[in-house]
């Protein structure tokens, strides 16, 4: 068989290589032009990662490459569609959209779309969505015959995200349930035996659940080499972004293409690896050069982002971490003469106080709200924040989820306190109701109808005789004890010993059947009845959060659900959010609060091997997001649970650096000036009209 090279037209490569000098860095040209190899370009925060990406599919084309022996796997198909839009401007090709573009689940559904039939399923497959799996899997319990209602079970949720977890990282489920729900251990087999029912269920239906899209993909890559075979050929160049945030899964599928031309450029950067919690294998772009011996290891550390004064502090800061590939980002811009600010306050509340004045003079000197951003290790760090900024009058916007008081379990803590200020809430009663297992809505509206014009809601509730209590006695004394313990006498004006005493009364155990983050909200809870402990009556500390449903925010609104909310209605809104969520984001000011240890890193993630370093890659990522200013803050004194005033210190990632790159800043108190007293006898007294 005689064998044809056909050769493409690269008359115009050199005018074009000219023009990708001035239009890229060194370090990006270098990356971009590279020989074809096995590649890990470490990109550090700021350093033009997605520019370098779309200049190599570009050049990649324009040296002759067929778009469709392209993969490029992003984190979002919007990611995707961008770089490819830009590729077509930059190499005027009309076939760019030949290209395999997107998310794993994206290109997986391409392939399976193809290749159903020999891994047991039709083409025209369904898929479910997140809310699908979850119906399906409620199904799937009840076919395995467990009784959910005689033993408490996990929600299916939580048994979605068990499987879901388990599938994503290649563990076993009793491995999942050990590390991350050892609560669930004596249900490990029930769970087990649900997920073989789920499986058997899917292929039986024809569908596939979003973890089924990269299961099967990976499988039919082992299963069928025949086929296997054809995409390794295929895709001559793989090009994977946020690569330090792909599972094992993801990863393995990704090696199983590339076995013949090994040609994959992972991007991405170590420092930034922080979604270990849902998955994320560091060790994919950590161990990269030892899967690909002969790979070449390149560096983007040219930042155009940040000032050299928030540079120096998180390059030292980083360079900590044992287990990294080192580097040290540099500064396009000019020094600012401006370090970065170590802000200890007295308290929390001078702390918010802080934020608030230096936010609206920031907003005074003409730094809009947008491009300000207040950043913390947990949801519930911002609660005394959200109510200065709404006091203040200060719009913001919570990036990541919801207010923190909007928040379902904190919505439902506070509808018991509701109740005992207001045994005739409506809204209050039914939800709490709704709780009590074998509690519906017809049950819950039938419960309130008849307690809602008696003289003493409660009394009728604890009655033996109660027409309406529930099959599950037990669950309804529990309910009914709770309440008594809660209007008694030690108990009826003390918000905070009602908030623990409805967590240690089943809440918290509610909270981990129903809940894949049941730890944080917990944690929520107890920061709120510390918070509580401020109020001499449940009454008081009810009528502060009322607050956060004032005019300012739209009309007063019952709080009934967990829904995503703005701070208002204006052109401006500030920025508060988690700095997982902050990830990839940028603004001129940011506030990174509660730096203080015990509180950053989080106590409940050192329990992980390796924690402290990934802890310390958050701090990097929160460092790293400012683009002018940085403003670190931590109170000086707390309460704790047990009311006792505590000295805080500094977090290590602070004591850890030289002090030279902080400002320390020193709070003093406003002095209040007073008007002079009005002599009202010397005023000119004013003229009426008749």
């Amino acid at each position: 068989m005689k064998k044809y090279i056909l050769k493409r037209d690269q008359s115009g490569l050199p005018e074009k290589l000219t023009r990708y000098r001035e239009e890229l860095n060194e370090e990006q040209f270098r990356v971009v032009t590279a020989k074809p190899n096995a590649m890990l370009v470490v990109a550090g925060a700021g350093t033009g990662k997605t520019r370098t990406i779309t200049y190599r599919v570009a050049y990649l084309i324009e040296q002759g490459i067929s778009p469709q022996r392209i993969l490029l796997a992003t984190f979002t198909n919007r990611a995707a569609r961008e770089m490819l839009k830009r590729v077509e401007l930059l190499t005027g090709s009309q076939n760019v959209h030949r290209i395999w573009g997107g998310t794993f689940h994206r290109i997986a559904n391409l392939i399976l779309r193809r290749h159903a039939v020999s891994i047991g399923f039709d083409s025209n497959y369904s898929i479910l969505d997140a809310e699908d799996a979850r119906d399906f899997i409620s199904v799937c319990i009840d076919e395995a015959g467990i009784d959910t209602k005689a033993k408490r079970f996990p929600k299916p949720q939580i048994v979605q995200d068990i499987i879901s977890y388990a599938n994503n990282t290649d563990k076993s489920i009793e491995d999942v349930i050990i590390k991350k729900y050892p609560y669930f251990e004596l249900l490990t087999q029930q769970i087990k035996r649900i997920d073989a029912i789920y499986m058997e269920r899917k292929r039986e239906r024809n569908v596939m659940d979003y973890d089924d899209l990269l299961l099967n993909w990976k499988r039919l890559l082992i299963e069928k080499p025949d086929i296997a075979a054809v995409y390794a050929e295929q895709f001559q160049h793989i090009l994977v972004d946020e690569y330090q945030d792909t599972n094992r899964l993801q990863a393995e599928i990704i090696d199983l293409l590339a076995v013949k031309h090994k040609n994959v450029m992972v991007v991405g950067d170590d420092a930034q690896s922080i979604f270990a919690w849902r998955g994320a294998e560091f060790t994919n772009i950590y161990e990269f050069p030892k899967r690909y011996p002969n790979s070449e290891i390149y560096k983007l550390e040219l930042n155009y982002r940040s000032t050299p004064e928030i540079l120096a502090l998180a390059n030292v800061s980083i360079a900590c971490n044992r287990k990294q590939f080192p580097k040290t980002l540099e500064a396009v811009k000019k020094p600012k003469g401006f370090a970065p600010a170590l802000v200890p306050c007295s308290d929390v509340e001078q702390q918010s106080a802080f934020i608030a004045s230096r936010i609206l003079e920031l907003r005074d000197e003409g730094t809009s709200l947008e491009d300000i951003a207040v950043l913390y290790r947990s949801h519930y760090h911002s609660l005394e924040l959200q109510l200065e900024l709404t006091r203040r009058n200060i719009p913001y916007r919570i990036q990541s989820g919801v207010r923190f008081f909007e928040q379902a379990h904190i919505k439902d803590v506070v509808s018991y306190l509701r109740i005992i200020v207001n045994p005739r809430d409506e809204l209050a009663w039914k939800r709490i109701l709704k709780m009590v297992p074998s509690v519906g809505s017809a049950t819950a509206n039938k419960i309130f109808e008849s307690i809602a014009y008696a003289e003493n809601p409660f009394a009728l509730v604890r009655r033996e005789d109660f027409q309406y209590k529930p099959r599950s006695s037990n669950a309804w004394t529990s309910f009914v004890d709770l309440l008594e313990n809660l209007v008694s006498d030690a108990n009826r004006n003390n918000p905070a010993k009602q908030i623990e005493l409805i967590l240690t009364s089943g809440y918290e155990q509610h909270l981990q059947e129903t809940f894949e983050n049941a730890e944080a909200r917990t944690e929520d809870l107890r920061q709120l009845a510390l918070y509580a402990s401020k109020y001499d009556s449940t009454e008081s500390f009810l009528s502060e959060l009322a607050l956060l449903s004032t005019e300012r925010f739209g009309s007063p609104q019952a709080i009934v659900g967990e829904d995503v909310a703005e701070g208002g209605e204006e052109d401006e809104l500030l920025t508060l959010t988690s700095i997982h969520q902050a990830k990839g984001l940028e603004w001129k000011a940011v506030f990174l609060i509660w730096a203080a240890e015990g509180k950053f890193p989080s106590p409940r993630s050192l329990n992980e091997i390796d924690s402290e370093e990934e802890e310390r890659r958050l701090w990097y990522v929160a460092l790293t997001r400012a683009k002018d200013e940085l403003y670190l803050t931590y109170p000086l004194m707390i309460t704790d649970y047990n009311r006792q005033t505590v000295l805080q210190k500094p977090s290590r990632y602070i004591m850890e650096v030289p002090p030279a790159l902080f400002e320390v800043w020193n709070l003093e108190e406003d002095t209040p000036q007073f008007d002079a007293p009005i002599n009202l006898l010397d005023e000119k007294k004013p003229d009426f009209i008749n």
